[in-house]
């Protein structure tokens, strides 16, 4: 017998009444309990990765014994970076289902703040004697455009060249490796593929299912180390525009179609792979199948005594190097920088109890042990210059080294929509379907879409 038309929209109705009571259940709501503040994290789907539930599951002793009568409920969301975004979305549009507190990206935060999903913490900070420790440019990190904070970033990253100096020996290349220009890392990359065959001589993320890391990792290490170092290459502070592909950008694409035509990159069904930062850390490297990987501050995380993917080795097996600009130009080196801040939804029951957690998650031990567990760089100037914590990890004192020449997305709400039209850009010319011509056109009329036409032209 055919349905009914009633049957489908029952259906229907029926899905979303459950999706809404499963919503529920995963972000329980604040403000039912004035005695408990909820917490929402983002939960490694590696399943061997506990860093941050052992790491929040310490702080909740912490403050439940410092405000006795006082309960911490975490509230992890399992998802990877994308679905993780848009489920912490749909909690917050709602008094039943925002938390008290919630770890936000500094990749979408001004886009939550714009939809009026968080509450500014100007008010909180200005009574909080340790925020004056907090490094100025982290501070900007959850700074809006209203000039109110809206953010407490629990550190940054940076991100620079790892390179094996085993095969680097093979290859006939010196263990103490440092580039000067692009063509130096090229031409790294080209000796390993001569000299030492089966191995991928240099991975640089790039395309669609590698999300932010393709735009972020590769495509603005590359494009912000075109220029001189001052004016930003993405976005026009004093027009309040996005800027159009120009030469930088379409250099910037040239590099990325050079490692996958010269077939010095993995191969490009593994490289458009959504899992490649799992293969990358969790196999490539550790099993010495790749020469370089451009890549994050963070890798260590997951080669720790206890973790995911321990490899006891890699702090002596693992050479670092800071990625040159394009001509060597100064400052030299770039960097790129992100990370993480807690958040208090517009909507949380108790906002004044989640601040006292967030006080506690960020004390000056608490923030140490945190940076060392999951390889973090410090956004305390006093933990930052703390020889414990620089001596506390093999890279620490590098990758902090770094913060002094990185770089901070200009995290707008148009951003998103703009990195997916950058990884579509270098998707075409890692596949060899566009041009780098053809790609960079592609950008800029999607940058029209993406930004509402606030686009600025050469």
């Amino acid at each position: 017998m055919r349905p009914t038309a009633a049957r489908p929209r029952l259906t229907a109705l029926l899905a979303l009444a459950l999706a809404a009571g499963a919503l529920t259940a995963c972000g329980g709501g604040s403000g039912s309990d004035p005695d408990t503040v909820k917490v929402s994290f983002k939960q490694s789907t590696d399943n061997s990765v506990h860093v941050m539930d052992t790491y929040l599951a310490d702080v909740k002793r912490q403050f439940e014994k410092k405000y006795p009568g006082k309960k911490v409920e975490l509230l992890p969301i399992k998802a990877p970076d994308s679905e993780y975004y848009t489920k912490l979305q749909q909690m917050l549009r709602s008094p039943k289902t925002a938390p008290d507190l919630v770890y936000e990206d500094t990749f979408l935060i001004n886009s939550d703040i714009t939809s009026g999903y968080l509450k500014p913490l100007d008010a909180y900070l200005a009574k909080w004697p340790d925020w004056r420790r907090f490094i100025g440019t982290a501070k900007t990190a959850a700074r809006a455009e209203d000039g109110k904070t809206y953010g407490v970033p629990d550190g940054t990253d940076t991100r620079g060249l790892w390179y094996d100096k085993v095969l680097f020996e093979k290859a006939g290349l010196p263990a103490d490796w440092h580039p000067k220009t692009w063509d130096d890392v090229l031409d790294a990359a080209r000796a390993v593929k001569a000299k030492v065959p089966g191995v991928t001589p240099l991975n640089v993320y790039t395309g669609k299912p590698a999300g932010e890391a393709a735009t972020m990792q590769t495509f603005e290490m590359l494009l912000y180390g075109t220029g001189d170092g001052g004016s930003d290459p993405l976005y026009d502070t004093a027009s309040k525009k996005w800027i159009a592909g120009g030469k930088g950008f379409r250099d910037a694409l040239s590099f990325v179609e050079t490692v996958y035509r010269e077939k010095l990159g993995p191969d490009v069904a593994t490289a458009l792979d959504p899992n490649i930062q799992t293969v990358v850390r969790g196999d490539l490297l550790p099993k010495g199948k790749l020469a370089i990987d451009l890549d994050g501050s963070w890798l260590p995380q997951d080669w720790l005594p206890g973790a995911g993917h321990a490899w006891p080795q890699w702090s002596t097996r693992l050479g670092l190097a800071a990625m040159p600009t394009q001509h060597g130009q100064a400052p030299g080196r770039v960097s790129m920088s992100g990370g993480w801040t807690w958040a208090i939804p517009a909507k949380a029951g108790n906002p004044d109890l989640a601040f006292d957690f967030i006080t506690t998650l960020q004390t000056a031990e608490s923030a140490r042990k945190w940076y060392v567990a999951n390889s973090g760089i410090a956004v305390r100037e006093d933990v930052a210059a703390d020889p414990a914590y620089l001596k506390a990890q093999p890279g620490l004192a590098f990758f902090t080294g770094l913060v002094a020449d990185t770089h901070y997305r200009p995290a707008y709400p148009a951003y998103p929509r703009v990195s997916t039209a950058i990884q579509e850009a270098m998707e075409g010319v890692t596949t060899g379907d566009l041009s780098v011509a053809k790609a960079a056109s592609g950008y800029d009329d999607a940058l029209d879409d993406a930004t509402g036409g606030q686009v600025v032209r050469g």
